[in-house]
């Protein structure tokens, strides 16, 4: 048997924790001695244990988790709870760690104001190409709304293409424009460039994009998370320099990596004379 600190050790909690398990009937000691009082743990309640700090960590509370283990849950089952805790876990990491990227983006474009480079914009004509395109609806035009949609939107699609035995000829190129929902809703157009016949089917629509006689553009370094600056000074040049944007910009993707902190975009705006 082991004495209470001895157990609190090898499972990897404190004392007060255990006393706290005992005084509430979850984990009780196997042995009390009657002199002392002193709590003494056989190693088999180690598994007994695990289950419990398991169990907390799915954000149970204690009554649930006795509840559970009383009803004497399968290794199988609570090894899927705890898988998909895991991934819910995840998922906020990688929603957090997103929401940070735009945070700070939008401090450098406040800490920018007044004193934004603009001689990185180019104006130029973006000539027609055929693509390939999937369309879903984002909740905005914010990139936290659009990040979640345009990834599966391309994975879908690059999955179709391979389906239909089509090889991307050129690069990705996302479109936006509002949808007919309205409520501030964002239509959403994941497009590849392709060299394939135009088809428009319940798999696939492969069309041409309309060239854009002038474009203002200006090349984006980074995780599309963090585009507001670049964006915001593409939107700077266009104004003073006399001109009207005629939509959302696309954006062309020239370098795509597994770490999204060395993408490469070209924004292309449209725009008119003001």
């Amino acid at each position: 048997m082991f004495t209470i600190g001895d157990f609190a050790r090898h499972g990897r909690v404190s004392v007060r924790m255990l006393r706290h398990y005992d005084a509430t009937g979850l984990l009780r000691p196997a042995h009390v001695d009657p002199a002392t009082g002193y709590r003494h743990y056989t190693a088999a309640q180690l598994t007994r244990l695990n289950r419990v700090i398991a169990l907390k960590e799915l954000g149970l509370t204690l009554q649930q988790v006795r509840e559970i283990l009383d009803e004497e849950v399968g290794t199988g089952e609570l090894r899927a709870m705890l898988r998909l805790r895991q991934a819910e876990l995840q998922a906020a990491m990688t929603a957090a760690a997103a929401r940070l990227v735009q945070v700070e983006a939008r401090l450098r474009a406040i800490e920018s104001e007044g004193h934004m480079p603009t001689n990185d914009v180019v104006l130029k004509s973006i000539p027609a190409v055929r693509v390939a395109e999937l369309t879903a609806t984002a909740a905005s035009y914010q990139p936290e709304d659009i990040s979640p949609v345009i990834g599966p939107l391309y994975d879908e699609l690059f999955r179709r293409l391979d389906a239909a035995g089509i090889s991307p000829t050129g690069p990705g190129i996302a479109l936006y424009e509002d949808s007919p929902e309205g409520g501030g809703r964002i239509t959403v157009h994941a497009t590849v460039q392709v060299s394939a016949p135009l088809r428009a089917d319940s798999e696939l629509r492969v069309l041409d994009l309309p060239a854009l006689d002038q474009a203002a553009t200006i090349v984006h370094h980074g995780s599309m998370d963090a585009v507001v600056p670049t964006s915001q000074t593409l939107s700077r040049w266009t104004d003073a320099h006399g001109y009207r944007a005629t939509g959302y910009p696309r954006e062309v993707t020239l370098e795509h990596h597994e770490d999204r902190s060395q993408w490469v975009t070209e924004l292309q705006s449209a725009v008119v004379r003001a």
